[in-house]
This record gives C-alpha cells, structure tokens and sequence, in this order.
C-alpha cells in the first residue's frame, strides 16, 4: 500500500543535539512515576491517616479517564495538521500547567474530611494525568519517527533513558538529603509531613521545564517528520477504528500484552517498595539517598546496550533481562527469611541493598532502551503491511499500558496493605513481625514469580535483526517506485 505521508529525507545520521533535546523529555514522565509511585499511598495513608482501600478505588477511576483519553490524543496527533506539524502544538499546550497538579496532589487544604481529601485527590490526578498524555504522546511518538536504522534507533532511545535515569536518581538524592529529612518529631524523614510540599513544588517545576525544553529544542526536527498528504478526520470513532486497526498488527498486541503484565507487576512493586523499605528493611531518608549509587548501573549500561545488540537479537537481551530481574527481585528476601542477611541497621545490610539497586537499574536500562527500539521496529512492519504510520496511536496504547499498570499497581498496593491490615500511622519498629512477614512475602516473593508469564509471551515476539533488515529493504523498495512514478 501506498503511504498516507510525506517528509524531508534526512542526509546525515542524527547529531548529539537532536537526540539530547530529544531526550529530555523523558524528565516530565520520570519525575511524575517516581513521586506518583513513592508518596501518594503512604502520603495519604500514613500522613493524612485514609484508609488505603479507599485511596486505591479512587485511583482506579483515574484508570478510566486514561482508557479515554489516550487514544484520543494519540489520533489526533496522529491526525493532526499544522504549521508546526503534528507533534508539537499539543505538547506546547501541556508544557506549562502540566506541574500544577501534581503539585496540588500534596498541598490538600487544611482540615477536608476524608471524602473531601479523596475527592481532591481525584480531580488533580486525572489534571496531571490528562496534561501527561497531551505531552507524552506525541513526544514518543517523535522518537520512533526521527530515525528508520535498525542501530540509530536504539541510540535515540539510550539518550531518552540516559536523562530519565539521571533525572531519576539525581532527584530522589536531592529530595531524600535535603527536603524529606527527619525531625525530633518525625525521626523518619519520609513519614515527616513538612518535606511533602517542597517536593511537591520541586516535582512541578521539573516537570514543566522539561516539558517546555524538549518541546522548544525539537522543533528544528519538524520538517523531517511525517506530516500527512491529505486533511484526515478526527472523532471517537474514527479513534476507536484506528486503535483497533493498530492492534490487528499480532506483534504490537503481543508486545502491549507483554508490557501490561510487566508494567503492572512491576507497579505493584513500585508503590509498596516505600513500604517495604521504611518497615521491612528499616532504612530512612539518610539510608535511602545512598541509591543514587544505582547510577552507576544505569552508567554501565549504556554503552552495554550497544555492545550487546551487535551481538544479539533484542528479543534475547529482553529475555535475559526479564529472567535476571526475577532473580533480582526474589533473591534478597528469601535471603532475610533465611536469616542469611545481616539486621536491619548494620551498614552491610545498606551496601547489600544498594548494590542490589546498582543491579537492576542497569537491568532496568537496558530493558527500556530495547523495549522502546522494539516498538519503532514493530511500527515498521505495521507501514509495510498497511501503508500507515501509527506512531501516535502505537504510543498512546503503550503509555495508556504504563499509566494504567502504575494506576493498577497503586490500586493493587492499596489492597494488599488492606489486606494485611497495615495499620495507618504506624511508626517503624513496632509494626508486630507478623505483619512484616506477609508484606515481604507478598512483595518480595509472590509477585516477582508472576513475571514468569510475560517472559512466556517475549519467546513469541518475531521481528529479527534479519526481518527487519527485510522489511526496510521492501519499504525502500516501496519508496523508490513511488518516486519514479511522480
């Protein structure tokens, strides 16, 4: 089939700068899942004393708005047209309040009964949610479409996951040292309720500017990405045909299968790991910013991911990946049951615990890098197949995966300290060891084995280094008869 779309041809690789500005958007999505992931339960639960059941039924609602959402946004800039392309307008408009919610999410006002604080909670996190999707969306998007090389791509997505892992260690360091630290009151900097709004304030404002910077830095890119031929429609159900039409591709529903099952595991592990820091393993806000030592394995990873993809296919790095983070997650708990670990509050214990994070942040980085490749990859299959680019509408169903999942994950974390009956308020060291016993059994052990099904889907994934050289070389083809027809 004939494409729907036209661009300049690029005449050179893609340039430091390019894949920089590029990724710097990854900083709005980093800072939002890590403070989303880390605080609203225990903030809520711990500090303002709701009921973690209720704090997750109201974020599963927010899982609504964003099964809406979505893919809307993903076709109409898919769809869209203008001077500044398709891409750019939408991430311009949610550049600047995109901080405002996540900022009010900490900052409720004084003395709101509880309905109140969880109606609160609602309105700004479908606010941060929507504006994420109106930015992130079409930023993903744009990296599948500044490069088609199989290497290049890979590259492109290793500076989108180098700022987000900076970004992701570097603000966790600064917030755990000197925002969240711990008073004579609140001897446990993460349960003090006087740190939550500087990071609310700070997580705003990161949020915003690197929104506002990758937005302005790529539009130099615009007239090297694809614009369409003709004015195209735009509605619900145009939508909903267009999403369906995207998931007849079998690769991209197998791989939106697999990151569904993945994402939202690893939410759940996510949005208790405060927990089970604070009460299992006992660490405080002057313990916890040592992680930023996890840098170190997001460092090394880097120029591994390109070493290792010249080697092998990014359907067995994803395999490998996927088996050392199952190993990763259960090894250190079944260790602490086995009384193999030193006690809480032995330094050894800390140097254990960080270089476990060293190792699976370089897992981590690596999973990402060839997860995003993979999918420009599929995209490329599904042009061929069809004579369409997708690239929104492929994003916007991964990102609705990812923020669902983290929805799924918090909501998921709720019911289990609910069903553990985790007290509210609780301070560390007199949580009785029974309850400890189920939170790291449950955490540690029984979650972490449930990624032995997405790992059965990766063995299904198709698309070779050598199908793709295949695929490229037919659209290439393709290309080609076109122009000498024109």
């Amino acid at each position: 089939m004939s494409p729907t779309y036209h661009r300049l041809p690029r005449t050179k690789p893609l340039g430091f700068s390019t894949k920089l500005s590029q990724g710097i958007g990854a900083i709005p999505d980093t800072v939002k899942n890590w403070v989303f992931n880390t605080f609203i339960l225990i903030f809520y639960n711990q500090i303002l004393g709701i009921e973690a059941f209720h704090i997750s039924l109201v974020l599963a609602v927010a899982i609504v708005f964003d099964a809406v959402t979505d893919p809307l946004v993903a076709s109409y800039s898919d769809n869209l047209q203008s001077r500044w392309g398709r891409r750019h307008p939408l991430m311009m408009i949610a550049s600047l309040p995109l901080g405002i919610g996540i900022f009010a999410i900490f900052i409720p006002p004084p003395e709101l009964s509880e309905i109140m604080l969880l109606g609160w909670l609602l309105i700004f996190v479908i606010l941060t949610r929507g504006l994420m999707t109106l930015f992130f969306v079409p930023w993903a998007a744009i990296a599948a479409e500044l490069s088609d090389d199989y290497h290049e791509r890979t590259s492109v997505m290793s500076y989108r996951y180098a700022v987000g892992w900076i970004v992701g260690v570097s603000f966790p360091f600064f917030i755990y040292s000197f925002v969240m630290t711990p008073s004579i009151e609140y001897p446990i900097g993460q349960l003090n309720p006087a740190g939550y709004p500087m990071m609310a304030i700070c997580a705003g404002l990161l949020l915003s500017l690197g929104a506002m910077t990758t937005t302005l830095l790529t539009m130099k890119e615009i007239p090297f990405l694809r614009q369409h031929k003709a004015k195209t429609n735009f509605g619900f159900r145009v939508t909903v045909k267009e999403l369906l039409f995207a998931l007849k591709n079998r690769q991209f529903a197998l791989v939106f299968l697999i990151m569904i099952m993945t994402g939202a595991l690893t939410g759940v592990t996510a949005n208790i790991s405060i927990y089970m820091t604070t009460f299992f393993w006992g660490l405080n806000t002057e313990d916890l910013r040592w992680f930023v030592l996890s840098a170190m394995g997001a460092v090394l990873a880097f120029p591994l991911v390109a070493l290792i993809q010249v080697k092998w296919d990014k359907k067995q790095i994803l395999l490998l990946c996927a088996y050392a983070s199952l190993f990763d997650g259960i090894a250190l708990v079944l260790l602490r049951f086995a009384n193999v670990l030193p006690n809480n509050g032995d330094p050894l214990l800390l140097v254990i615990l960080v270089s476990a994070g060293v190792f699976a942040a370089g897992i981590a980085v690596v999973q990402g890098i060839i997860s995003a490749s993979v999918l420009a990859d599929i995209l490329d299959d599904h042009e061929l197949r069809t004579g369409m680019r997708q690239e929104g509408m492929f994003y916007a169903a991964i990102s609705f995966s990812g923020k669902a999942v983290s929805s799924i994950g918090i909501v998921m974390g709720g019911l289990i300290i609910s069903a553990i009956q985790f007290p509210t308020n609780m301070a560390p060291g007199v949580v009785p060891q029974d309850l400890i016993f189920k939170l790291g059994l449950v955490v540690g052990v029984a979650v972490p084995l449930l990624y032995l099904f997405p790992i059965s889907l990766i063995h299904r994934y198709r698309i070779t280094r050598e199908v793709h050289g295949e695929i490229q070389r037919k659209l290439e083809a393709r290309r080609l008869e076109l122009l000498s027809k024109a």
